[in-house]
C-alpha cells in the first residue's frame, strides 16, 4: 500500500536548503537592494504591534518623568521660597539701615546748625510708666556726659540728663510732669516757663497773663535764662490757647517739636562757651603760682 502523506525531504535538507535560501536572499538584498520594497511593507505591518509593545515602557517612562518633575519642582519651589524669605529679611535691614542713615543724617546736620560740641547717642529703653517720662541712653561719664546736660533730637529739644553711670544716662523728657523749662515765643519775645503734663504728652506755658501776644501756631524756642539750655533752640508750636473766666491766667498747651515717641537717636549738648570758661578756670587753678620770698 501507498502511504497517503509523502514525508518529502528530510529535516536536515530543509535546513540547509533555508540557510541557503536566507544567504541568497541577503546577498541579493547587499547588491540589488530587491528587498527594500518588501521591508518597508512589513515594517508597515509591524508598526501597530512595536507600538503596542512599546506602550507600557512608554507610559512608565513618562510617568517616572512626572514624578521627578513634581518633586525637582517642588524642591524648586520650597529653595525659592526660602530665599524669597531671606531677601525679604536682607530688604528689611536694607530698609533698616536706610532709615537710620536718614536719622543720622538729620543729626548731623542738627549738629552743623547748632554750632555747639555735640555727641550721638542711642536710645536703648523707654520708661513705660505713665507718670514717668524718661529715656535711657547708651552713653554715660566714659562720654562725657554729665548730669543736667541737654538732649535734642533733629528737631528739638527733647530734653535733660538726670542720671549718669560710666555706660549709660537718664533723660528726662520735657513732657514729665517734674520737668519745667524757660521758653520765648519766637515771634514776640514773650518768656514763660514751660511745663510738662505726664501722659498728655504736651506743654503747658505757665503764667500767661489775659492780655499776652500769644497765639496758636507761634514756635517757643529756649531762653536760656535757665543758664542750662543755650538759647534758640526750639522746643514746642503753640495748639491751644483757652480763656478760663475762674482763671485769672491764659491756659496755653503746646505741642513738642521733637519726635519723643519715634526718635531714636539724639544729640547730647555742650555749650561751648560755658565749655571755653571752664577750661579757662581748670587752666589757671592748674598753672604754678609764685612762691613768696
Amino acid at each position: 500500500m501507498k502511504p497517503l502523506f509523502n514525508p518529502g525531504p528530510s529535516l536536515n535538507a530543509r535546513v540547509i536548503l533555508a540557510i541557503l535560501m536566507a544567504l541568497g536572499l541577503l546577498v541579493a538584498d547587499h547588491r540589488q537592494h530587491h528587498l527594500e520594497l518588501l521591508r518597508t511593507a512589513l515594517s508597515l505591518l509591524t508598526y501597530p504591534l512595536q507600538l503596542a509593545a512599546d506602550r507600557p515602557s512608554q507610559l512608565f517612562r513618562e510617568a517616572r518623568e512626572r514624578l521627578a518633575s513634581q518633586d525637582r519642582l517642588r524642591d524648586e519651589n520650597s529653595e525659592l521660597h526660602r530665599e524669597n524669605l531671606l531677601l525679604k529679611a536682607r530688604l528689611q535691614q536694607f530698609e533698616a539701615l536706610e532709615a537710620e542713615n536718614a536719622r543720622l543724617r538729620e543729626l548731623l546736620g542738627s549738629s552743623l546748625d547748632v554750632g555747639e560740641r555735640v555727641l550721638i547717642a542711642e536710645i536703648m529703653a523707654v520708661e513705660l510708666a505713665p507718670y514717668r517720662q524718661q529715656v535711657l541712653l547708651n552713653k554715660g561719664t566714659n562720654a562725657g556726659v554729665f548730669v543736667g546736660q541737654p538732649v535734642l533730637d533733629a528737631n528739638a529739644v527733647m530734653g535733660q540728663v538726670i542720671r549718669v553711670n560710666p555706660f549709660s544716662s537718664v533723660v528726662l523728657l520735657i513732657t514729665d510732669s517734674d520737668h519745667a523749662l524757660p521758653v520765648e515765643v519766637n515771634r514776640n519775645g514773650l518768656r514763660t516757663i514751660a511745663a510738662g503734663t505726664g501722659p498728655n504728652h504736651d506743654l503747658e506755658l505757665l503764667y500767661i497773663p489775659k492780655n499776652a501776644d500769644i497765639q496758636v501756631g507761634d514756635l517757643l524756642v529756649t531762653s536760656g535764662m535757665d543758664g542750662r539750655f543755650p538759647p534758640g533752640y526750639p522746643v514746642a508750636r503753640v495748639k491751644t490757647v483757652r480763656q478760663d473766666p475762674d482763671n485769672p491766667f491764659t491756659t496755653v498747651l503746646a505741642e513738642p517739636t521733637a519726635r519723643l515717641d519715634r526718635s531714636r537717636e539724639v544729640l547730647l549738648v555742650w555749650n561751648l562757651n560755658e565749655t571755653s570758661r571752664l577750661q579757662a578756670l581748670t587752666a589757671e587753678a592748674l598753672k604754678p603760682k609764685n612762691m613768696a620770698p
